[in-house]
């Protein structure tokens, strides 16, 4: 069961990233290609997240807090930045 899970994590994150790498490129506003970066860490995190499950060991979740972390404040630092070029 537990293969099962990882395999659909695992294909749904590949999913997540073909997407996102499709939004990056044609994405007409610069707000798409931040959400689109977000979607690349939400898909690592996942597979950090898969990486656990198939091998037992908890050091990928602390790697998966750690991403998730640093992809929370980056995306609000890319929010803010953008906000601000929009006004000028």
């Amino acid at each position: 069961m537990i293969a099962l899970a990882n395999f659909l994590l695992v294909i749904g994150a590949l999913i997540a990233i073909a997407m996102a790498t499709y939004r990056i490129v044609q994405g007409p506003q610069h707000a798409d290609r931040i959400v689109a970066l977000d979607i690349f860490l939400a898909a690592a995190v996942a597979l950090c997240v898969a990486a656990s499950l198939h091998t037992g060991r908890t050091v990928f979740l602390d790697v998966a807090i750690g991403l998730a972390l640093v992809g929370f404040v980056a995306t609000i630092g890319w929010a803010r930045l953008v906000d601000k070029g929009a006004g000028s």
